[in-house]
């Protein structure tokens, strides 16, 4: 009798000292750097059916769930996060520090739609200038991240394409990395609906252009589209597209789309009317962009206020809406040799800047040694007309004199 007691008494123990252990603070995707827009979710250890309570810097939060998900983190969102179930113990401290730049490569979707049918696949393509060789990516589904194979790249590449596996569950989060640096984060969610509201760039950042746009699957023949922000109508057009020039904080929402449309093959009865699911759009603050300005003679300049001072200068020529590097152009002061859109940035180990504004070249300058040259040929040329004309001048005279002088004679005389 006293053996079972000892054994109940024991798993009482081993219980309530399960209960007082400290919750641990988990991160989701495993980042070591947080960048602006970035997409995290902080769980409170393991999950059990009661309350949790989330303090950050010692404030407690509203919410009330085991998982704490910033959907683009911004710099209010640094700071020390703990986490609490019910009265138990409170985690220790995971501090949070979102970097106001952009990471050092660029990772776009290279073909396909940040929204895809449950099952489809994007192509995705990482970008960085100094080479993408030895860089590794990686998808996070929410509850596990797993590698993407690479396909080899030479010493020279500067980037890299690859294609995700099928995707199924609701949002899929895809980065690169290479030692301490990073790509920006791609988010793909899916959708069952036949409709779908695209949004370009997403996260939305502030005094950036966003564009929206209602895409019905497998048909072009859409004849209108309804745009909603928190449920009200905001166009309604034969416009597909829903252009916002200029985002603000308050552009930030919940956005989706109606499309009337039909199919090529469909010959009778109305058309389908489709509603998508809801995006929600979060906006962010921007980056440190650089400033692109132009001197009376057509050379560029580049600059950055709030960029680190050990940066170097990155300049592009913009072909195609692609930003190619110029290589060899890494001065503050940029004279183009043709005529082009050009761009620049700033660099640094960690990260970069922002694209500059672009300026649209058109011809070289006039350069003064240039002017001075053709001035010199001009006064040259001018000063060997005249000799030649005085010396004809000169000979001529001396000729008619001669001929002054002869007698006539029948041979002299000219038969018309």
């Amino acid at each position: 009798m006293r053996a079972i007691q000892r054994l109940l008494l024991l798993a009482e123990f081993v219980l309530l000292a399960r209960c007082q252990q400290k919750p641990q603070v988990q991160i989701s995707p495993p980042l070591e750097k947080i960048f602006l827009g970035d997409l995290i979710l902080l769980r409170c250890g393991v999950s059990t059916d009661s309350e949790v309570t989330w303090y950050v810097n010692d404030t407690v939060q509203a919410q009330r769930n085991h998982t704490l998900k910033i959907e683009a983190a911004a710099p209010e969102h640094s700071g020390r996060y703990r986490c609490q179930h019910g009265n138990g113990s409170k985690s220790d401290d995971y501090p949070i520090n979102v970097l106001g730049h952009a990471p050092s490569a660029a990772l776009i979707i290279r073909t396909g739609q940040p929204v895809v049918r449950s099952g489809g696949s994007v192509v995705l393509q990482l970008d960085y200038d100094d080479g993408v060789k030895g860089w590794k990516c990686w998808v996070n589904t929410g509850e596990q991240t797993k590698t993407v194979r690479l396909r080899g790249s030479d010493e020279k590449a500067v980037n890299v394409s690859f294609q995700s596996n099928r995707l199924e569950v609701p949002e899929s989060v895809f980065w690169c990395g290479a030692e301490k640096l990073r790509s920006n984060q791609i988010r793909v969610r899916t959708s069952e609906k036949d409709v779908s509201l695209e949004m370009y760039p997403l996260p939305a950042v502030v005094g950036v252009s966003l564009t929206l746009k209602c895409l019905a699957w497998g048909t072009d023949r859409v004849t209108r589209a309804v745009f909603y922000k928190d449920n009200s109508i905001i166009q309604e057009s034969q416009e597909l597209t829903y252009q916002i020039n200029n985002v603000t904080e308050s552009t930030g929402g919940r956005y989706k789309c109606e499309a009337t449309y039909t199919h090529v093959q469909r010959t009778a009865g109305p058309p389908y009317q489709v509603v998508s699911d809801d995006q929600d759009v979060f906006v962010q603050v921007s980056p440190m962009r650089a400033v692109l300005d132009v001197f009376a003679d057509s050379s560029m300049s580049c600059s950055c206020r709030l960029c680190p001072a050990n940066s170097t200068y990155r300049w592009y020529k913009i072909d195609n809406g692609q930003a190619r590097l110029l290589i060899g152009s890494k001065q503050r002061v940029m004279t183009p040799e043709e005529r082009g859109t050009y761009a620049c940035r700033f660099v640094w180990t960690e990260g970069r800047s922002l694209l500059s504004n672009d300026y649209s070249y058109q011809s070289k300058p006039i350069r003064i040694w240039l002017v001075i040259g053709v001035i010199v040929l001009v006064v040259v040329g001018l000063a060997v007309v005249c000799i030649c004309l005085k010396k004809r001048n000169t000979t001529v005279g001396k000729y008619e004199l001669a001929q002054k002088g002869r007698p006539r004679n029948e041979a002299d005389t000219i038969q018309i």
